[in-house]
């Protein structure tokens, strides 16, 4: 008997141990599963693309092939359909805001703001904007001042950098939402008195009247981008970006964070550390009316005459055409907004 009870006793030993074997063996199983499920790896960030300027380059030439882009004529119109068409055919989701503003000179101007959307269910978004108008008069040259000029470098030379980061992105998903936005009417401003120079006195509400209409007429929810970048004349050659005054009261610490990608991608001699004034341009009415933080990249440098910031010698003359444009100024541009937008700056 006593034997018989022992050998029980051992065989339920046994039992005992394998049961808590397999139990540990399973809270094991089941922890290692919650920590992977925990350390499930995101989306990895892809590749930023590689900028091409030619491509650009051909969408800036075909801008200003369809003639000077004033409001209220037919080029305006061609040209509005077509970036609509381009930005359709890339992917993002498009909305047209039009609406009727006044011009300075009492003209009543029907205007389109094309607002297109990547990955519109995602949070996290930034903006990106130019204007895709032109000057509807040529009041800083000395002939045919009446007539409207072709807006390669001030007008089509963003949109058509914004373009082509657009195709990069239907190719490769940045997985942050992507906001592109084309305002109309920005270049429809009083004349200065002098139509030599433009000073921050005479940059009053006259400008900018499709940024100012977006603002104050809210065509998308809760609208609250990360930041936002505005492109406005990158095509000329040897173009320089100073700190302008807006970015820099506004949107500071992203200001700093976009010069210091420049530089370090070896575009220093276009994004430079100079302090320049402030200007009126669209991001000072998105960042004082919409809130949202937007730096402006645009080419404003010192004349070598007088020290005094300006837009370059053919700014506001029949002398922007496509023969000014230069593919290194828009590769700076476009290569260094693209690691701001796969980099998650």
């Amino acid at each position: 008997m006593t034997f018989n009870y022992f050998l029980t006793f051992l065989v339920l030993c046994c039992l005992f141990i394998s049961s808590c074997e397999t139990e540990n063996e399973l809270n094991q199983s089941n922890s290692n599963a919650s920590v992977e499920t925990k350390n499930e790896p995101l989306k990895q960030k892809p590749p930023t693309p590689k900028f091409d300027a030619d491509s650009a380059f051909e969408y800036i030439k075909k801008q200003v092939d369809f003639g000077p882009r004033v409001p209220n004529t037919k080029e305006h119109n061609l040209c509005g359909e077509w970036l609509e068409k381009k930005l359709v055919h890339y992917g993002f989701d498009v909305l047209l805001q039009k609406g009727k503003v006044t011009a300075f000179n009492g003209a009543k101007l029907n205007i389109t703001n094309i607002i297109g959307r990547y990955n519109t269910s995602s949070k996290e978004r930034i903006m990106l904007c130019a204007h895709w108008d032109t000057r509807p008069f040529a009041d800083r040259d000395s002939i045919k001042i009446n007539l409207p000029i072709e807006g390669a470098n001030d007008g089509a030379s963003g949109v058509g950098v914004l373009l082509e980061i657009a195709r990069n992105i239907s190719l490769s998903n940045p997985f942050i939402g992507v906001d592109i936005i084309f305002f109309d009417a920005e270049d429809y401003g009083a004349p200065s008195m002098s139509g030599q120079f433009f000073d921050l006195n005479s940059m009053n509400d006259t400008w900018c009247l499709g940024s100012q209409y977006f603002c104050k007429n809210p065509i998308i929810e809760n609208y609250q981008p990360k930041f936002g970048i505005l492109l406005d004349m990158v095509g000329a050659e040897n173009a320089t970006f100073p700190k302008e005054g807006i970015s820099r009261q506004f949107a500071h610490h992203f200001l700093n964070k976009v010069w210091k990608k420049a530089q370090e991608l070896g575009y220093g001699n276009y994004f430079i550390n100079r302090l320049a004034p402030p200007i009126t341009d669209d991001h000072t009415y998105i960042n004082q009316l919409y809130r949202i933080p937007t730096i402006d990249i645009i080419h404003y440098a010192p004349r070598t005459t007088n020290g005094r910031f300006d837009f370059g010698k053919f700014h506001h003359t029949h002398m922007d055409n496509i023969d000014n444009i230069h593919k290194p100024t828009l590769d700076a541009v476009g290569q260094t907004v693209l690691h701001v937008i796969y980099e998650h700056l």
